[in-house]
């Protein structure tokens, strides 16, 4: 299949169901871990349409929604300041902080500016030698070799006055710390296709051969997720506990040597902290020891800052998929795009955004 409207033919995605239906003797519950995965099943109805006992839970595969909490607050305080060009992808502009966001920090005069590409901020440090540009690096896997590649960029032409405000995470700790969870219920995991064509598949195999649990590279169109469904299913069925890969088109088991060798220079692993769920040991990047006058949290001195979730927000639960964006009290009156109280109401991967915009009520 090489066009995109192959990955949604209707006939073939009925005889995926009905294959699953054959299957499936027993009920299962399984975990697509990337937000656009959650889009792609809550927009397309296909959660609904899975056989009776298939059960997906939504995990925390978006980056923005668990981009903690202080971390924003660290970026409104950076972008406060007079002398600093704060640049930043799109989606990060709503996120709400503690008291603001980003889009209301630039209506109020700070320079903030969306870019598509971190080497966009690196030029634009270039071209203004008089201010202080720092870009904020979200993200998972995904984004971090462009990243890498910005500050490497930087380095060689010896700029001054840019930096990052770096906030990667990694998906391999998240899913172990939810097969952890006293409280789990996931059988078998979907990883997200995007950060294995980075990655490869290598650092899954032991967490399946660990905790007995099929892992399915998959990708993000509506066939794409019924085969890595089907995948999953038949090996739980089977009693086998592997990594496969749906997404063949796209993933090899080593990844992108050239983008994993870029994220090994210029970051470190470390614990990170995860908005509504909390610190998950070694499930983080930050920049390496060579490159620590690129980063924006030391040079602006915003290390100590602290926040507190909205106390009427569930994130945390949303994002392990203990609950679902339904079960908020707040969800769709107190809590719209609009007017979000966390982050999953806010970004494009958020699975209360995606609950909304299909429609599903309380």
């Amino acid at each position: 299949m090489k066009y995109l409207d192959e990955y949604r033919d209707p006939a073939v995605a009925r005889t995926l169901l009905h294959q699953l239906t054959q299957v499936a003797t027993t009920p299962w519950a399984l975990m697509e871990v990337c937000g656009g995965q959650t889009h792609t099943l809550v927009r397309q109805g296909i959660d609904e349409l899975l056989p009776a006992g298939i059960r997906m839970i939504h995990g925390p595969g978006c980056p923005v929604c668990v981009t903690p909490l202080e971390l924003i607050d660290k970026a409104l305080a950076i972008a406060a300041r007079p002398e600093v060009t704060f640049v930043s992808f799109g989606d990060m502009l709503r996120v709400p902080g503690t008291s603001t966001d980003l889009l209301a920090l630039k209506a109020r005069g700070a320079d903030v500016r969306v870019v598509y590409s971190p080497m966009d901020a690196v030029r634009l440090a270039a071209a203004r030698p008089d201010r202080q540009v720092v870009f904020f690096a979200v993200g998972f896997e995904t984004t971090a070799p462009a990243n890498a590649m910005a500050v490497l960029h930087a380095a060689a032409l010896e700029l001054p006055n840019f930096s990052m405000l770096v906030s990667h995470v990694l998906v391999p700790p998240a899913i172990t710390a939810i097969l952890d969870a006293p409280d789990c219920e996931v059988q078998g995991f979907l990883a997200a296709g995007h950060v294995c064509a980075v990655m490869g598949w290598t650092e899954y195999e032991p967490i399946a051969e660990r905790y007995r649990v099929p892992i399915v590279v998959t990708g993000f169109e509506p066939l794409d997720l019924l085969e890595g469904i089907l995948m999953a299913v038949r090996q739980l069925e089977a009693g086998r506990a592997e990594v496969e890969n749906q997404y063949a088109r796209a993933v090899y088991r080593d990844g992108n040597t050239a983008a994993r060798d870029a994220i090994q220079r210029v970051f470190h692993v470390t614990d990170r902290t995860w908005r509504g769920i909390g610190a998950i040991p070694t499930s983080g990047l930050a920049l390496a020891a060579e490159f620590t006058d690129y980063d924006a949290e030391r040079r602006f001195g915003v290390g100590a800052i602290h926040a507190v979730e909205h106390p009427e927000c569930i994130a945390g639960a949303i994002l392990t998929g203990s609950r679902v964006p339904t079960d908020c009290a707040a969800y769709g009156t107190r809590c719209t795009p609009r007017t979000p109280l966390g982050a999953p109401m806010v970004s494009t991967e958020g699975t209360c955004a995606a609950f909304f915009s299909a429609g599903r009520t309380r």
